[in-house]
């Protein structure tokens, strides 16, 4: 009877606890009691969004509560009848809830409303988007861990609920493929999707898509598989083949060779798009012929690999997303992830590819924060390849095979992220791969599967490293979510490592055979630079320019793109290492000029501002002549 009593003493406790980086997680849902109060109302206005076909609307919320508190709060609810739904229990010693939904947001009722503690009104202007569902807003008392649902409102949809929304762009597996994925209502014995599309001014193609979705018995555990739950729809991918190079100069599509035109800028800039801009838009096709369509977007290719133009890469990572309106976060409202994401899309004319490594939006396993991410993204991911990487709050669950057995994932164990967005890689589950982009060659290794030697992975990294001709791909990036590299965060200085164990030790031979020339991590949510660093030595000063042949390989932390900072301090120990550190929310641009000049910098999300740049300008002889296993090393003693 003791360790019965025990079992749900710990069990109530954990429940208790405030949620971390998921706000969501702070309400025990599943406590809730219904206390329906006549005198008490809520009303949502107005009642159809998206008639002009816009996927994101603002609606305003009106309530009255005649004994008012300072922890009632407004919860967003979708489907609209979520009190009609009961989940069975994740264990024995678990109750059936009486809500087994969590809200999509929340926020509480005085939010702006001064005087509501007085007057019992109140009125909170909050932002939807089409998540094929319909909506409804629920007044609570007794806060966020002993919850009173005491009034519903009215139902509130979009005009067209089911339609394709949020499209991400990603590398195919080739230079000349571009990948479009999307969220609908609509699954395959419903509608046929496919993309229609083609350069600018040019003829129109019929592209077809597949189409994924999963259920609650795909996730690994609660709260995915239970309050946090929400059907992801239907995501489609559409593969886009042979298409034109994307160049800075005209073209002469007989020869393809590349040459300046004197001509007037206007011409010139007219050349570029009709060449060079693909349009495109979703569509459904239904039974009876019927068409559904998206607005209409564009894209420019990839230049061919080695071409010789000006391209621009954005990497960050742990954005996560954020609430225009503020919900969700009350007074802890954090603008990192807005801001960073409102930079891209400002800057987004100089950008050609946006690499996000791991912690993508922190659902943590409520489903529904998925869609409030693609959508988030959209001006940027609907434009550019958005390509990602796993961390892990997209895949550590205990016995599904990742690295690390803890909760981070919330119970998702890596489906929601793999089946959202594409990457192309040989095994999607498995989350490395290579991709290239002009001159430069990305391998993008996952820290939530065993990368050391001997293992399927580190096999993948090192064919990726010594596979690439320098000749056409002279700059070299290796990406991870953890950091395998060097950090001076007290976390890993706890931890005795300034690493994740095992990390460098496993492969700084590799970087350094092959030349890596840059290594990025996230996790760590900060920004640090370290010099050209081997064996835990500078084997070059750090400096704002480094030229001549390679001789080590450069650490960049970038995981302050949106997450909260409030964790990730750095050491007072004076580590040789450790040139350049931020404490605030940034991301990192790389610009390569050409096949020797390459700029990097670290933009702060909040003005966009360089705080800390490099160049490096080389001629590469060294690497070259660079093959499988003919790379020679370069070590401390030479």
């Amino acid at each position: 009877m003791r360790l019965w009593l025990v079992v749900i003493w710990l069990f109530v406790c954990a429940a208790a606890l405030p949620g971390g980086e998921q706000p969501l997680s702070r309400i025990a849902i599943e406590n809730t009691t219904l206390a329906i109060d006549d005198s008490v109302h809520i009303k949502a206005s107005p009642l159809v969004l998206g008639l002009k076909g816009e996927n994101s609307e603002w609606v305003e919320v009106e309530f009255f509560h005649p004994n008012p508190s300072d922890d009632d709060w407004i919860g967003v609810f979708s489907p609209a009848n979520f009190s009609g739904a009961i989940c069975d229990p994740e264990n024995e010693w678990q109750q059936p809830p009486v809500l087994c939904t969590a809200p999509i947001k929340y926020q509480f009722a005085k939010f702006k409303n001064d005087g509501y503690n007085r007057s019992g009104k109140g009125n909170l202007k909050l932002q939807l988007i089409n998540q094929r569902e319909d909506f409804s807003f629920a007044l609570f008392s007794g806060g966020l861990l002993k919850p009173k649902l005491i009034a519903v409102s009215n139902m509130v949809t979009f005009a067209n609920p089911k339609a394709p929304v949020y499209p991400r762009l990603a590398q195919g597996k080739s230079w000349d493929e571009m990948t479009i994925t999307w969220t609908s209502g609509y699954n395959i014995k419903e509608a046929v999707p496919f993309v229609e599309w083609g350069a600018k001014g040019g003829p129109r193609f019929l592209s077809p898509a597949g189409t994924l979705s999963f259920n609650r018995n795909s996730m690994c555990g609660a709260p995915a598989r239970t309050v946090g739950w929400r059907h992801p729809g239907y995501i489609h991918t559409s593969f886009l083949k042979d298409l034109w190079p994307d160049s800075k100069c005209v073209v002469y599509l007989v020869s393809l060779t590349c040459f300046e035109i004197v001509m007037h800028p206007a011409t010139k800039k007219w050349l570029l798009n009709f060449f060079f801009r693909y349009t495109y838009r979703l569509g459904h096709r239904l039974p009876n012929g019927t068409q559904v369509w998206s607005k209409i977007y564009s894209f420019k290719a990839s230049p061919y690999p080695g071409q010789d133009s000006l391209q621009q890469i954005v990497i960050f990572g742990d954005m996560g997303k954020a609430e225009a309106d503020g919900s969700n976060e009350f007074n802890d409202f954090q603008p990192g992830s807005l801001n960073t994401t409102n930079q891209i899309i400002r800057d987004l004319k100089n950008i050609d590819m946006v690499l996000h490594i791991g912690d993508i939006c922190y659902a943590n396993g409520y489903l529904s924060q998925w869609d409030q991410f693609t959508s988030q993204i959209e001006p940027i991911a609907s434009t550019v390849p958005y390509m990602i990487g796993s961390g892990n709050h997209e895949r550590d669950w205990p016995g599904t095979g990742s690295f690390y057995g803890n909760l981070d994932s919330g119970g998702e164990c890596g489906v929601p992220a793999q089946t959202v967005f594409y990457t192309p890689a040989e095994n999607r589950a498995k989350f490395w791969y290579a991709t290239d982009y002009g001159m430069f060659r990305f391998c993008i290794a996952n820290t939530e599967e065993d990368w050391r030697p001997g293992t399927e992975q580190y096999k993948f990294i090192e064919q990726c490293l010594s596979s690439v001709d320098r000749q056409k791909q002279p700059w070299l990036i290796f990406l991870a979510h953890r950091v395998l590299g060097y950090s001076s965060c007290t976390y890993y200085e706890t931890e005795g490592t300034f690493e994740e164990p095992m990390g460098r030790e496993a492969l700084q031979e590799l970087w350094q055979k092959y030349k890596v020339d840059l290594a990025f991590y996230g996790h760590v949510h900060n920004y640090e630079r370290t010099c050209p660093v081997y064996q835990s030595q500078c084997v070059v000063d750090a400096s704002d320019h480094y030229s001549g042949p390679f001789k080590a390989t450069t650490h960049v932390v970038v995981g302050g793109a949106g997450a909260s900072i409030a964790d990730s301090a750095f050491t007072t120990s004076n580590i040789q290492w450790s040139h350049f550190r931020d404490f605030d929310f940034g991301f990192v641009k790389l610009t390569a000029f050409n096949q020797s000049s390459l700029l990097f910098e670290y933009k702060k999300s909040h003005d966009g501002n360089v705080y800390d740049h490099f160049t490096i300008s080389r001629d590469y002889r060294d690497v070259l002549a660079c093959s499988i296993d003919n790379c020679p090393r370069t070590t401390l003693a030479s």
